[in-house]
């Protein structure tokens, strides 16, 4: 029989939450926000007691986004909802992309050496860039942002050796996971974005 510690009940349960939320957002099921922003508490006790203090910051970013991908996801601006007044999936230029690049490796070298420095932080740059990178890509996913998936795949598998290296077994074999579900989300939100395309050229033509 295996026994779990109480920290290790709680990732457990958050994993199974974690889970959810990435289904959901695959879907494009707005409930994805609420379901996340429960994973997000667990995980905000979890990533604190695990001196993983950069991470422990993220996810109270988490629940500003999970109420704002709620509003964003629910009421779309005029020019950015499909015909089934849902807001669509877009891409961003080249320059956008340059510029959220550029400004998480400066933040992470600034934040790695200030976590270095002064706290007792395991791993502070490899936190530093997941946490940085995850703030990115959440808001691309708040404005549904096709490319959110690309980036989330460099982050949660770098995301796989941080966890590992703090006994956070099931979050890593979430992460893991997640990999494969990455390919599957931007698939989806690929097709989403072709098929609102082709939608709009008929109601043109029509």
């Amino acid at each position: 029989m295996i026994e779990l510690t109480l920290l290790q009940a709680w990732e457990v349960l958050a994993v199974v939450l974690a889970v959810g939320y990435l289904v959901l957002a695959i879907r494009q099921n707005i409930w994805c926000w609420a379901v996340g922003a429960v994973s997000t508490v667990l995980y905000l006790f979890i990533m604190y007691q695990s001196r993983l203090y950069m991470e422990s910051l993220l996810q109270l970013f988490y629940l500003a986004m999970a109420a704002y991908g709620w509003y964003s996801w629910s009421r779309p601006a005029r020019g950015e909802a499909g015909g089934d007044g849902e807001l669509k999936v877009t891409t961003w230029p080249l320059r956008s992309h340059l510029f959220a690049i550029g400004s998480v490796l400066l933040l992470v070298y600034i934040s790695g050496d200030l976590l270095a420095r002064y706290s007792d932080a395991a791993l502070p740059h490899l936190d530093s860039f997941t946490t940085w990178g995850a703030i990115v890509a959440t808001f691309m996913v708040t404005r549904k942002v096709l490319e959110n998936w690309l980036y989330w795949f460099v982050i949660d598998a770098v995301s796989i050796g941080l966890y590992l290296s703090r006994d956070l077994y099931f979050t890593a074999a979430l992460f893991g996971a997640y990999l494969v579900m990455i390919v599957i989300g931007y698939r989806s939100w690929r097709a989403s974005m072709s098929g609102g395309m082709q939608a709009g050229m008929r109601e043109q033509a029509a």
